[in-house]
């Protein structure tokens, strides 16, 4: 059983906080340009996973989740 999109998890590993930020990336060594892979975050973890994906170029945008809305999909993010 995969997690409840009613009640999305922080992304961060062993972390079973409320998501609060979704953070878009894209690794452009394996996804189109406009193609966005999404992580949730916490509170507490939203600046250690952004600067994670930061360091390597990924992170391409931080949204509140109630304010995320999906490229091409209205549903809850998915990574």
């Amino acid at each position: 059983m995969g997690p409840d999109p009613d009640f999305p998890l922080c992304s961060a590993k062993g972390c079973r906080a409320d998501a609060v930020w979704v953070l878009a990336w894209n690794n452009p060594k394996l996804h189109t340009p406009e193609r966005r892979k999404t992580w949730l975050a916490c509170e507490e973890h939203r600046e250690h996973l952004s600067a994670f994906l930061g360091v390597r170029g990924f992170l391409k945008d931080v949204v509140k989740l109630e304010d995320w809305e999906s490229p091409g999909d209205a549903g809850a993010p998915a990574g």
